[in-house]
C-alpha cells in the first residue's frame, strides 16, 4: 500500500515564516512529540522560508496517541494547523 503525505489545508499560524496567506509553503513539516501535536517546522525569522509554489505537506507524525498516526505516518486527509500556548499545533489531532 502506497501512502500520500497530507496537505496543510490551512495554517493559522501566520507568525511562521513559511506561511503566506494562511498557506503552508514548506515541502513537509513534522509533527509532535509523543504527547502534544506541534509543528516541529514552525519557525519565526524575518526571512521568507519555502517556496510559494509548493503546499505544504505533513512528512512525519511523533504524536504517538494521536488516532491518525500509523507507523509515524498521517493517516488524515488533510490537516489544519494553527496557534495554541504560543506554538503551532496540528488541529487535527484527535486522541486514540
Amino acid at each position: 500500500m502506497t501512502m500520500s503525505m497530507p496537505e496543510i489545508t490551512r495554517c493559522d499560524a501566520t507568525e511562521c515564516s513559511y506561511n503566506r496567506d494562511r498557506q503552508c509553503h514548506t515541502m513537509a513539516i513534522t509533527i509532535g512529540d509523543a504527547s502534544c501535536p506541534m509543528c516541529d517546522t514552525f519557525v519565526q525569522t524575518d526571512a521568507s522560508g519555502g517556496d510559494p509554489s509548493v503546499i505544504g505537506r505533513v512528512g512525519a507524525c511523533k504524536t504517538s496517541n494521536c488516532r491518525y498516526n500509523e507507523a509515524l505516518e498521517c493517516t488524515a486527509e488533510s490537516i489544519n494547523v494553527g496557534m495554541h500556548s504560543r506554538h503551532a499545533d496540528c488541529m487535527t489531532f484527535s486522541s486514540r
